[in-house]
């Protein structure tokens, strides 16, 4: 009898991206015991939450939650509040909040890096997505420190609407004067027309794994992250930019071709006469 959490994973993957929050919660009803292993590796189109202390729009995922609440970067609380804060922690705004969900938040030292890898990708966010939403979250490991980066933007322009969610999970190992980071990559892209003809929905994940010098402390944490986030989302656009419309060209290119049919007929003539011309001198 096949595993109920490997065939839960295998019918998500044939089911539409766009919809994985529906599928995975209707799951998580046939199967409740399943609920924290699915939440924790099936990755999710973003949800955007309006921070309350700061005014700030931060992003969901399983990373920043504890039970049903969530984390926000830039005041470090949760929303709704765990009891710990209910209990007169819930006014304090940034740094570390100590008690707010034990093991849910970083230590001070992770924090801080945190706090600035939010402005970094921030920064980021503006430079390569002119919109959109980030929120990055840190925890401790026992030999270095782990996170994930988030960045989500949409779009509604000209009757159509579009999506892009990335998910960058990362894990940086102390090695003395290098620190081995390994990062997993997941872009969930979304294309649809108001009209419903067209509805492109899709997900790409890659691995990278690289070991790289800490010069300048804990800022070269940030800097590397940044780097390699950087890099890897390049590739991935790219990539699904081949995919995606590459493909797209090439089956319309095989329905209907530009050129005319003699025109066709001609360059093929062509390129047989040329390959039996080389063959001949051969």
């Amino acid at each position: 009898m096949a595993d109920p959490f490997d065939s839960a994973l295998d019918l998500l993957r044939r089911l539409n991206p766009k919809h994985t929050a529906e599928h995975l919660n209707n799951i998580i009803q046939l199967a409740p015991d399943l609920t924290e292993d699915l939440l924790s590796s099936v990755d999710q189109p973003l949800t955007v939450r309006r921070c309350k202390q700061t005014g700030r729009d931060y992003l969901l995922c399983d990373y920043n939650r504890d039970g049903d609440s969530y984390r926000s970067p830039w005041s470090n609380l949760f929303d709704p509040p765990l009891e710990e804060e209910r209990k007169g922690l819930g006014g304090v705004s940034g740094g570390a909040s100590e008690g707010a969900g034990e093991g849910a938040v970083p230590n001070d030292r992770v924090r801080k890096m945190e706090v600035q890898a939010n402005e970094a990708f921030d920064v980021y966010r503006d430079l390569y997505y002119e919109g959109g939403v980030s929120s990055v979250y840190f925890w401790n490991l026992d030999d270095g420190f782990a996170g994930v980066v988030l960045l989500k933007k949409s779009s509604d322009s000209a009757g159509s609407t579009s999506v892009w969610d990335s998910i960058h999970v990362f894990e940086a190992i102390d090695r003395g004067r290098t620190t081995n980071y390994r990062l997993t990559s997941t872009v969930i892209l979304s294309l649809e027309t108001s009209d419903g003809h067209l509805d492109l929905s899709g997900n790409m994940t890659r691995q990278f794994e690289q070991d790289l010098s800490v010069t300048s402390g804990d800022a070269s944490h940030i800097a590397n992250i940044g780097r390699i986030v950087e890099d890897m989302e390049s590739k991935m656009r790219n990539q699904l930019q081949e995919v995606y419309f590459g493909k797209a060209k090439d089956v319309v290119g095989d329905l209907r071709s530009v050129g005319s049919l003699s025109e066709g007929q001609r360059d093929r003539e062509t390129q047989r006469e040329m390959i039996n011309g080389v063959r001949g001198r051969q």
